[in-house]
């Protein structure tokens, strides 16, 4: 059975940071194509950072130079530093495991920004 487990959330002033980690059992993370998508309510969920199989990474425009998306393989772990938080940064933050046509989501962490 696969799980993926998001922690880290919670609520911060703006200016503030954030460590949002996805721990991953019955996959290899490193295997997949690893990303952090947000939903914010009332919108769509929406891709905010990526890392692939090989470990190149890649960010949406609005959190460029201030989010950080990194793999540490012995833990089967995926990591999201968010710095510099913006209240237009709240939204519940999902994990999403990703190969061909499979994908794995975890329950999400709330990311509250107050201004």
């Amino acid at each position: 059975q696969v799980q993926l487990v998001e922690s880290g959330g919670g609520l911060v002033q703006a200016g503030g940071s954030l460590n949002l980690s996805c721990a991953a059992s019955g996959i290899t993370f490193s295997g997949y194509a690893t990303g952090w998508f947000r939903q914010a309510p009332g919108k769509q969920r929406e891709l905010v950072a990526r890392i692939t199989s090989d470990g190149s990474t890649n960010y949406v425009d609005f959190v460029k130079g201030r989010f950080t998306i990194s793999r540490d393989n012995a833990k089967n772990t995926v990591y999201l530093r968010m710095n510099s938080l913006k209240p237009e940064d709240t939204a519940l933050y999902y994990c999403n495991a990703h190969w061909k046509i499979i994908d794995y989501w975890g329950q999400g962490t709330q990311v509250t920004v107050s201004s």
